[in-house]
This record gives C-alpha cells, structure tokens and sequence, in this order.
C-alpha cells in the first residue's frame, strides 16, 4: 500500500461524520482492508491528533473508560483535500503509463 493511503482513508472516514476509532476499523474492513488491525488504526489516530487534523469528544461507555469519538478539524480537512489532490494526481500517471 503507498504511504500515507491508509492515513487518507481514516481521514476521509472521519470526515463524513464523528465515529469512533471501532467503528473506523470496522468501515475499512468492509471496503476490502481485512488485514488492518485496530492497533494500526489506532496508531494512526493518536498521529493525527498529534497533528491537530483531529479533535477529540469523549463520550461516557457503560463498561471502561470513555470512548473517544473523532471529529475532523479545519486542518483535517484541509489535509484531505490535500490527500486527495495527490491521489488523483498519483491515480493519473499510474493509468497513464499503464495505457502507454
């Protein structure tokens, strides 16, 4: 997988609407990333935080600690439209030298 791509698409998830770092997992497995794992996910919203693309609502759980819902900053967003520029840039010469 290119870099950054996984990043994108936890991105793109969490700009559709507040979800929690479960239900980002679950999303990407259904579109075809059964390899990924929670634990990377994870890994890749604690970086986003620290990056201030994401902010953070904690949300009380019957059982454990509260749960973390995201939410994309202007920032975040920003890094998407960013993210994708690239894709569609990267996407294009890819189909380019593939028809040639």
């Amino acid at each position: 997988m290119l870099k950054g791509t996984l990043e994108g698409c936890v991105l793109e998830i969490i700009g559709r609407g507040k979800t929690y770092g479960y239900e980002i997992t679950g999303q990407l497995r259904k579109l075809g990333f059964t390899d990924v794992v929670e634990g990377t996910v994870y890994t890749i919203l604690v970086r986003l935080e620290k990056n201030i693309f994401v902010s953070i609502e904690k949300k009380a759980s019957e059982i454990g600690p509260p749960r973390k819902l995201y939410m994309l900053t202007k920032k975040g967003h920003e890094e998407l439209r960013l993210f994708w520029a690239k894709w569609d840039f990267v996407s294009s010469k890819i189909n380019e030298l593939k028809e040639k």
